[in-house]
């Protein structure tokens, strides 16, 4: 075909562009398409022939059956035998007629014909029978605009587009005006292309591009003069750069020769120059690319700095079909900012390690594995400018986390077992936490007092259940320069945790529900601590020692509650049809003994260097804790709400629309009878709701303290404030909301996103990383469909636990507008009341090009000022095509 024809044109493409558009791996498009030549275009018109000559017979629907070497056989793609073996199926909408006298079929508007898997479009057909031949184009219409151009395609080949063409089934030779075929996400256009029966093919003014129009936006371009394609070999004449329609004959490569790879090759990376305000002139990114096979390839890149800094990095790549697929990256950075001879000069190393693996489910049902590794210094990013990345979300992020999770089910999918290594690393704080490895084994619940031959409804001790759980756990929380010395391993914590859930549920009286549960928890440990005191040159020091040996710990509880529903309406005859009210209260009893007590063990005694007697448990800090301190036994209470209003409204077929007025406000707190004081905690409350048709979201929440506080002594008193005539008194509050004049806006790019999501089986990598960063990314996802949104979002939180009270709040506001169909600019700014200084502010403006974006990105002032201009190819293959200009606070140039 025609189309793998010119898919082998990708390789010269990749090798010119590396000469001449600094060596990006792929390039782009040129002028319009050529028409074939004009005594060719004529022979399309309608009046050339007679529809109406009286030794012809019209009809629109022909069947040619062809047993002789003088039928004519279709197929402008590969060589057929001269005698035909199948019908050639016609169809045409405007008419048809056979010349019988000259042995020729004429097919008007739209037709078509089909043989065997090929079939052709055109406007207009001719098959000329005594000469073998087939000739199928456009025609002009009465705007003398060019339609109804030949478009061929087969079974195993996608469609591809002529201005005209000719095919001999004689001599298997076939010669295309005006070709326009896609190219693994680029397109090429070709005005003559000529092919005989050997399966080679000559071109002629053929032009490369990444737009599908028939006169392509050119940006950059690749006009190839002649070329010669065979089934092993490319070999082209001169070709050079056209920019916007411009050509640049002077940057022409005269010739090239070289052999069609139908797999991945390597070769050579080129880098980027500039210069850097902090560490001088730059090389960056030079490497080489290693494709080791058809799933698994590699980069290494590198990049040198004048001022001495430099940074190298390593990016593998792995997929076996059907199986699992992955990457896996390892980036080096030796840094140095400053003046030479100044401490800031001194370099320092960062590294960073990311790894991501995902396994398909239908590969090794009932089992799971999956990675994402994101580990290193926490000052890589920062340091090297997220490497030369310049992303913001990267430079400013706070914590790095990783996951290399594993899950069985057995038993009979009665037990499920899952295991893990995972990492916490908090940048500021410059601390890790490791858990190496943590894993859980459940148990489903069952009814042991149940029975298989059961016949009628369950007995109420039918209807005890019983889980079980087993946790493990080894764990170490270090900063970031201890990790890797002696004394590291003596820190990590270890232990198991059983845990067995004994639960009952009944209906009671009708309209009641009665819960009542048993819980045991079981702890193993192989340390403990001891606390004394050493007589030290200073005085008295308190020490902590770690004793070995296995130590059993255990706790329990029963609850017991019952909970119900009231609900409430209030119908009015105006617009507002009723108000319906929900509530949901609930009592629960609870009780937990004391497990400091000396009988069980679990807790000490010792006294510091004041001579008072301290109590402390001997897990402390462990892995899962230690049993509480303490007897409880009392009275937890919630109540739920739920109020929602119904009008009468002709916009829905029902005639009545719902409208949330309050979507939840509970109150829960405790009651404990053998507190020796402050029996009754806090009072907490929490609630949410929505206004003007949800496009106003309000979320709350606080906690009211129902004793009274000593403003003089700074502590709070055994005593109700109610006998002061106060309810209770306000410790904390918080309130977000969040608005947005445009819903669809978001609505829209989820449903995207979403879409994306379903089809990642059929993406390649790059699909898949471009798709994350869409995810993670909101200005990264640009729609043009969506004219407007304008959004806004309030924090504001409270507290006043004592005397002195706290307040924060923010404001943030967020957008896009397009102002025209193609231009589009997003926004995204803040105010902090209590900083009383504006939020980190951006603006994004986009212009839609067709085959390419072009976009603008401006942070006005800040830590992070910056600006970056992008154009960019929107074909997926060729993402690494770009320009890029960056001016930022890390860069001045």
């Amino acid at each position: 075909m025609i189309i793998s024809i010119f898919k082998q044109l990708l390789l010269f493409i990749t090798l010119f562009a590396v000469l001449s558009v600094s060596a990006q791996e792929t390039s782009q498009p040129d002028s319009t398409v050529r028409r074939a030549d004009t005594s060719i275009i004529n022979n399309t018109k309608p009046d050339s022939v007679s529809r109406l000559n009286p030794d012809t017979t019209a009809d629109k629907d022909t069947t040619l059956t062809a047993n002789s070497t003088s039928n004519a056989g279709i197929d402008s793609t590969r060589a057929r035998s001269n005698a035909i073996n199948a019908a050639i199926n016609s169809t045409a909408s405007d008419s048809s007629w056979v010349d019988y006298r000259n042995n020729i079929v004429h097919l008007f508007g739209n037709a078509k014909i089909k043989y065997e898997d090929f079939e052709l479009t055109a406007d207009y057909i001719r098959i000329e029978k005594r000469t073998n031949l087939l000739f199928a184009s456009g025609s002009y219409d009465h705007n003398h605009k060019y339609r109804g151009r030949p478009i061929f395609k087969t079974q195993t080949e996608p469609p591809s587009t002529t201005d005209s063409l000719y095919y001999n089934f004689a001599s298997k030779k076939g010669k295309v005006y005006g070709t326009f075929s896609d190219v693994e996400g680029g397109f090429i256009q070709a005005r003559q292309l000529k092919k005989n029966e050997f399966e080679e093919a000559s071109i002629k003014d053929a032009m490369y591009s990444t737009c599908n129009l028939p006169e392509p936006h050119t940006h950059f371009g690749i006009h190839i003069s002649r070329g010669v394609v065979t089934e092993k070999n490319v070999v082209t004449g001169p070709a050079y750069l056209v920019i916007e329609d411009v050509p640049f004959p002077f940057i022409t490569v005269p010739f090239a020769f070289f052999p069609k790879m139908n797999k991945r090759a390597s070769g050579f990376l080129f880098p980027s120059f500039g210069e850097d305000y902090t560490r001088g002139f730059f090389m960056r990114d030079i490497g080489w690319y290693i494709g080791f096979n058809d799933y698994w390839d590699t980069e290494i890149r590198g990049s040198l700095y004048s001022k001495g800094s430099y940074e190298g990095s390593l990016r593998a790549r792995y997929r076996k079909n059907y199986k699992y697929d992955g990457g896996f990256s390892l980036r080096y950075a030796n840094t140095r900012n400053g003046v030479e001879g100044t401490p800031g000069y001194k370099p320092q190393q960062d590294f960073n390690i990311t790894w991501n693996h995902s396994q398909r489910q239908e590969a090794n049902p009932g089992t799971t594995f999956s990675a994402s590794v994101n580990v290193g210094t926490g000052s890589y990013f920062s340091q090297t400018a997220a490497g030369g990345t310049y992303d913001y979300d990267q430079i400013t992020r706070n914590s790095m986390s990783s996951s290399i999770s594993y899950g069985k089910i057995f038993g009979d999918g009665r037990f499920n077992f899952t295991s893990s290594l995972s990492h916490r690393q908090d940048i500021s704080a410059q601390t890790i936490y490791l858990e190496l490895p943590s894993f859980n084994l459940n148990m489903t619940s069952f009814n042991p007092f149940d029975s298989k031959d059961r016949i009628g409804d369950q007995k109420w001790y039918q209807r005890i259940n019983v889980g079980y759980s087993l946790q493990g756990r080894n764990s170490i929380d270090a900063k970031e320069s201890e990790l890797f010395t002696s004394g590291a391993l003596k820190k990590f914590r270890n232990g198991l945790q059983h845990n067995i859930p004994i639960s009952l549920s009944l209906n009671a009286l009708k309209f009641f529900q009665l819960n009542t549960s048993v819980n045991y928890t079981e702890r193993w440990y192989f340390q403990t601590i001891r606390k004394s005191l050493d007589n030290t040159a200073g005085g008295y020091e308190q020490v902590i020692d770690t004793v070995s040996g296995f130590s059993r710990a255990y706790d329990y509880s029963l609850s017991s509650g019952v909970s119900t529903k009231i609900y409430g309406m209030k119908e009015f005859k105006g617009k507002l049809a009723a108000i319906r009210h929900v509530i949901s209260p609930s009592v629960n009893f609870n009780y937990r003994p004391n497990f400091a007590d000396e009988r069980f063990g679990f807790y000490r005694r010792f006294q510091d260097a004041n001579g008072t007697d301290n109590l402390y448990s001997i897990y402390e800090n462990s892995v899962f804790g230690g049993p509480g301190q303490g007897e409880s036994m009392g009275i937890g209470f919630s109540v739920d709400n739920n109020l929602e209003a119904k009008v009468r409204t002709d916009q829905d077929s029902s005639g009545f629309k719902k409208i949330p007025i309050l979507q939840g406000l509970s109150f829960n707190g405790n009651y404990n009878f053998v507190a020796d004081s402050f029996k009754l905690s806090n009072i907490n409350f929490s609630g949410r709701t929505s206004l003007f048709e949800q496009k106003l979201g309000i979320n709350f929440n606080g906690s009211f303290d129902p004793y009274e506080y000593d403003e003089v002594n700074l502590r709070r008193i055994n005593s109700f404030s109610i006998k002061n005539g106060v309810l209770a008194r306000l410790v904390s509050f918080g309130l977000s909301m969040d608005y947005s004049l445009n819903s669809d806006a978001a609505k829209n790019r989820n449903e995207n996103i979403d879409a994306l999501n379903e089809d990642t089986k059929n993406m390649t990598q790059d699909q898949r990383q471009q798709l994350s960063r869409i995810s993670s990314d909101p200005n990264a996802f640009v729609d043009f469909k969506i004219p407007w949104n304008v959004a806004a979002s309030f924090s504001f939180y409270y507290s006043k636990p004592g005397v002195t009270s706290s307040i924060t709040s923010t404001l943030n506001l967020y957008g896009d507008v397009n102002l025209t169909p193609k231009w589009k600019v997003q926004y995204n700014t803040g105010y902090d009341f209590q900083a009383k200084k504006i939020t980190l502010t951006q603006f994004n403006i986009y212009r839609d090009l067709h085959c390419w974006d072009m976009s603008f990105g401006w942070i006005p002032f800040g830590t992070y000022r910056s600006y970056t201009f992008t154009l960019r190819v929107k074909a997926s293959i060729l993402q690494d095509l770009k320009l890029n200009k960056r001016n930022d606070y890390y860069n001045s140039f």
